[in-house]
């Protein structure tokens, strides 16, 4: 599976966080509601564009499109939690 460069991004934003196991549960549970969110960032986009790149929201709007690509997102940050879990158990023993 080729990994996108802002999936990749993205993951690393939330895991840096500490926030991967809540992202995971905010994006599976509103997985349904994804592609009415991509539409809503369309329709914001004029206004969003003063204080976002429109690449990044370009971006987001294919994330959020795109079952697959969001898919992959929470995959991203299921390793990444397993990861921690596992370097974090290495550490106590």
């Amino acid at each position: 599976m080729i990994q996108d460069p802002f999936i990749n991004q993205i993951a690393n934003k939330i895991a840096d966080l500490g926030l991967t196991t809540p992202a995971i549960l905010l994006l599976t549970a509103h997985k349904p509601w994804a592609f009415i969110g991509s539409q809503c960032l369309l329709v914001a986009q004029p206004t969003l564009n003063i204080v976002m790149p429109p690449q990044t929201i370009q971006n987001l709007v294919n994330l959020l499109a795109e079952d697959s690509r969001l898919e992959q997102l929470i995959a991203s940050l299921e390793s990444r939690a397993t990861e921690s879990r596992a370097t974090q158990d290495g550490l106590s023993t």
